[in-house]
């Protein structure tokens, strides 16, 4: 028998591919010989870069950066024939944050813009970034000037692109920028497309996650619209994605003319997702929590919707299944699994999460009617 394990990151308990690990032990309790193919997935945010790189046999690079509050760290990116895979919640994600070190305003794009360079100067010439799970919300400005661009306030001070200065943009310089991207390829994961600013826009939606006060949203929001009048881009802020990772979307398309698509789509076809799955008994995949949003554009609803294509089962396990999630099952998944129980305390859950994973696997397949 043969199993496609198919599995995103269960958030602060393991990897997608200690996920998909897991998933394997569970099912050669029940099948020994069962032929097991794991394929770690991502939807752009943690995890993105290292699930793409893998199926590219890339190699890794790590690179000194900062993270979004401009601390020194390290992050990594896959590097293949001219190719790079990256993703910011590896240098600007809010994980890397501690929730009382949030501080919207000084959080920037910059980190990213490091590796980018450090990508580009090792020769690639086609970028996939997977721009999930970010800490900030300055459209972008913090990368864009560490690419090269001059933000110009109105008596011709350069400034550093955090969000309190945006609002003092009075013209972009992207010339260098633009240089450093002709002939460049640049993909993006995102599955958002709020617009850049306003009711939809990164901050209204968004930026209350990231540590944005109900009485700031206004001020950031503004901030952002005045950035994009500065650039002469409002019609870029109005596009489908510009909000995505605070804004960030906006500055990918607009200054390197980025084409935005579904993360877990751009995951499946790098990956070979489809053609895994063709002669598979069952496939497995699942993910930290499931309701009625992963629909929109998260991984388990991705893998269901190619294994439904192919008329193959699909089984989603998660550490929580949250009201809503039934919806699942009217497009193509077959059962929804929580691995632990509802009661467990959360730090033992997320410890013991592999064991829990294998054990739920090894419990479903063993009364599963393959």
């Amino acid at each position: 028998m043969k199993f496609v394990l198919a599995p995103d990151s269960f958030k602060e308990s393991m990897t997608a591919a200690e996920a998909a690990s897991a998933m394997a032990e569970g099912v050669r309790a029940v099948y020994p010989d069962a032929e097991c193919v794991e394929v770690p997935m991502s939807d752009g945010g943690e995890g993105f870069a290292q699930a793409v790189a893998g199926a590219w046999g890339a190699e890794w690079v790590e690179v000194d950066t900062v993270d979004a509050l401009g601390r020194p760290i390290r992050a990594g990116y896959g590097l293949a024939d001219g190719r790079a895979v990256l993703d910011m919640a590896s240098s600007c994600g809010l994980e890397l944050v501690a929730p009382e070190d949030r501080d919207v305003a000084r959080s920037t794009t910059a980190g990213l813009g490091v590796v980018l360079r450090d990508a580009l100067a090792r020769g690639a010439r086609r970028l996939v970034i997977g721009i999930g799970g970010s800490a900030t919300n300055d459209a972008g400005a913090g990368m864009l000037v560490q690419l090269g661009a001059r933000l110009l306030s109105a008596d011709g001070a350069e400034l550093a692109g955090t969000p309190r200065e945006l609002a003092r943009v009075a013209s972009v310089d992207a010339a260098r920028v633009a240089e450093l991207f002709a002939g460049v390829d640049v993909q993006v994961a995102c599955d958002v497309t709020n617009p850049l600013n306003g009711p939809r826009g990164a901050t209204a939606v968004f930026g209350p996650q990231k540590g944005v006060s109900a009485a700031d949203v206004a001020a950031f929001d503004d901030a952002l619209a005045r950035f994009a009048e500065a650039a002469g881009a409002q019609e870029s802020a109005a596009a489908p994605g510009a909000g995505a990772a605070g804004g960030l979307g906006f500055a990918l398309q607009e200054f390197l003319g980025a084409r935005l698509r579904p993360g877990v789509e751009l995951v499946a076809d790098a990956v070979g997702l489809a053609a895994a799955v063709r002669d598979a008994d069952l496939v497995l995949t699942g993910e930290g929590a499931v309701d009625s949003q992963t629909l929109e554009g998260k991984t388990p609803a991705g893998v269901a919707l190619v294994a439904q294509r192919a008329g193959v089962g699909c089984i989603v396990f998660a550490g929580r299944v949250r009201p809503g999630a039934e919806v699942l099952l009217e497009h193509g998944v077959d059962a929804l699994v929580q691995i632990v129980d509802s009661d467990a305390p959360l730090a033992l859950a997320l410890a013991e999460g592999p064991r829990n994973l294998a054990a739920a696997t090894a419990e479903t397949l063993g009364s599963w009617g393959g």
